[in-house]
């Protein structure tokens, strides 16, 4: 089995963070993972995702494959793969958001209701520390434009206190983001199409959200720890990402985990840097969805620090390999595989891919400390997929 991880950053929509301590618990996340799954595409596919993957799950970024993650540095192992997008989506359990004149809908009924003029809020927003105007205001009612950027974002929660309603009333009625200037593909998205190609997992799991995929941030640093249980299977993925900001406002990242093995589903998730706001685990996909907030919005080429870790469920066979798929280029990448002591590999290698499911190139032996770990260290990282597989029961 194998896993394979992508992690991409960007804005997203969902503001659902339902634990102070950043810790989701296992009896929570399976409801949330179980009304996810209720959502989910029923088509079948590997998952796409950036960094590691190891015949198990995989993260998305640059995941890791061994079913594996996938972040903007991807690990792959299964095959998570998280990115950021500009816009999160539902959260799980959620109906899918309703058309483009949902939002200007509901906000010019609500207005009604409280019988405020546009003049009116614009000073209420004022009060609150937020500034948006009244021509703003009423182009955002005519549908004309809508809430994108992370302090329009913020207003539009503000807007929901001033207008009575309820938390999320009218954020969750937001559309995708919308193309400005020339309609063409979006650099994030080009970038990622060249390294998962079409109609990849990722791409499935993400939605309209994979078109700005990890426009916001890019990852500089990825280390990812990679444990195996006593079967041989994928145990646990534990990721550290470091990212800049492409532009100011960038306030979260979200990440896709893919899994080769459908047995192999999150059951704990934990975030030590950062801040949990969805969870939700795509079942006919085998993809979970991650998205983690950064506590601030980062400045122009700021950066941020996002840690977690995703408890795996026992696959139904070893783990054989885990990888990361990265767009861009990665300054440094850091995979550890730590083996159970009474599940060893007869030998471990190292690869890269030039795209998820093309053959591995550039292969090479890496041996084993006394530990039972090992590891690779790769800097200056193009774009691709790098992975390290190993064998039970043969001998090299």
């Amino acid at each position: 089995m194998s896993s394979r991880m992508e992690a991409g950053v960007g804005l997203p929509d969902a503001e659902g963070a339902r634990s102070a301590t950043n810790t989701t618990s296992a009896r929570d996340l399976r409801r949330a993972l179980k009304a996810g799954a209720a959502e989910s595409p029923r088509r079948g596919g590997r998952s796409a995702a950036g960094p590691p993957h190891h015949g198990g799950p995989a993260p998305a970024g640059t995941p890791p494959h061994s079913g594996s993650p996938s972040p903007e540095a991807s690990p792959h192992s299964g095959s998570p793969s998280p990115e950021a997008s500009p816009h999160g989506g539902p959260a799980s359990g959620e109906a899918p958001p309703p058309g483009a004149d949902a939002f200007p809908v509901a906000l010019r009924e609500a207005l009604g209701r409280r019988g405020l003029s546009l003049e009116r809020v614009s000073e209420r927003l004022r009060a609150r520390g937020i500034g948006v105007s009244q021509a703003t205001l009423s182009s955002w009612q005519r549908g004309r434009s809508q809430p994108e950027r992370a302090r329009s974002l913020r207003a539009v929660e503000v807007l929901e206190e001033i207008l009575d309603l309820p938390g999320g009333a009218l954020r969750s009625l937001l559309g995708p983001r919308r193309p400005r200037g020339r309609v063409a593909p979006a650099r994030g998205e080009s970038a990622a199409l060249q390294v998962l190609g079409k109609d990849s997992v990722v791409e499935k799991a993400l939605g309209e959200r994979f078109r700005h995929f990890n426009q916001e941030t890019g990852s500089l640093l990825i280390h990812d720890v990679v444990t195996l249980g006593a079967s041989g299977t994928l145990s646990n993925i534990t990721t550290t990402n470091v990212l800049r900001a492409s532009r100011a406002g960038a306030d979260r990242a979200l990440f896709v985990l893919s899994f080769d093995d459908e047995q192999a589903e999150p059951l704990d998730i934990r975030v030590t840097s950062g801040r949990l706001g969805e969870a939700t685990y795509l079942k006919g996909l085998k993809s979970l969805v991650l998205e983690i907030h950064f506590g601030r919005e980062l400045a122009k080429l700021d950066t941020t620090v996002v840690s977690y870790a995703v408890d795996v469920s026992p696959s139904r066979e070893p783990a054989t390999h885990y990888e990361r798929w990265s767009r861009a280029n990665l300054h440094e990448y850091l995979q550890q595989v730590f083996f159970h002591p009474d599940a060893l590999p007869s030998g471990c290698r190292r690869y890269f891919r030039d795209q998820v499911g093309s053959p591995p190139r550039a292969q090479r032996r890496i041996s084993m400390n006394d530990s039972h770990s090992t590891h690779v260290l790769a800097s200056r990282c193009k774009p691709g997929v790098h992975g390290v597989a190993w064998d039970f029961g043969t001998t090299e």
